[in-house]
């Protein structure tokens, strides 16, 4: 190594060891005014809030850890598509429905003074759906949504509306024919009647539900 031959070339090293000094007692500094602070704080926190105790261990009480229940998403996914599956467009609805003056359907040993009843209004519609716009599909899994969850809710009377089909090619009310085949294949449903004039006529049933169990139900 070759000695230092003039005092300039010791100027940088003089340079960086001042500059780490520097760096040191600026770190030190720092430290003390954040202890000052700290110490600042807490008897201020001292003189707010009184003497103070620390508490006893011993009464604490140790409340169970519950975990939440996860979402069960798959499951719903799964359900929905078993909804799907089980009501079917080929179901043969001819032969259960009364087709008398007006359109109904009850389910076999029910009294036709429930249907007169339905028809005349004497059950209050508690809800409606609008399949209006839908596609097959997408009306088969509202409609089952629908039914399953006004029924775990204890409603009795709601409204499903179909159309009229006259938007339809050939005028022909399609989706009314699935919607009668998809409500007869429904456990939930008791029976159905054609809506009156004022809440749809030929374009909406009114449809009558099961009571539900007080383990079916939920809010």
């Amino acid at each position: 190594m070759e000695p230092v031959r003039a005092f300039a070339d010791l100027m940088p090293l003089r340079r960086a060891i001042a500059e780490r000094a520097a760096a040191e007692a600026a770190a030190l500094e720092a430290a003390r005014l954040k202890a000052i602070q700290e110490d600042r704080e807490r008897r201020l926190f001292e003189l707010a809030v009184g003497p103070v105790q620390p508490l006893n261990a011993t009464d604490r009480v140790a409340h169970p850890f519950i975990p939440v229940e996860p979402e069960p998403l798959q499951r719903q996914a799964d359900e929905e598509s078993v909804m799907r599956e089980a009501l079917s467009d080929e179901f043969d609805v001819e032969t259960l429905l009364h087709t008398d003056d007006l359109l109904s359907y009850r389910t076999p040993g029910l009294g036709q003074d429930v249907v007169r009843k339905l028809r005349e209004g004497r059950w209050s519609i508690q809800r409606h759906i609008d399949l209006h716009g839908l596609r097959t599909d997408e009306a088969r899994e509202a409609l089952g949504r629908f039914i399953r969850e006004t029924h775990s809710h204890g409603l009795r009377c709601v409204r499903v509306v179909h159309g009229k089909g006259l938007g339809s090619p050939g005028r022909t009310p399609v989706l009314k024919g699935r919607v009668l085949r998809w409500l007869v294949q429904k456990k939930e449903v008791l029976a159905f009647v054609q809506a009156r004039p004022a809440e749809g006529g030929a374009g909406a049933l009114v449809v009558l539900l099961r009571p539900a169990q007080p383990q079916q139900m939920h809010t």
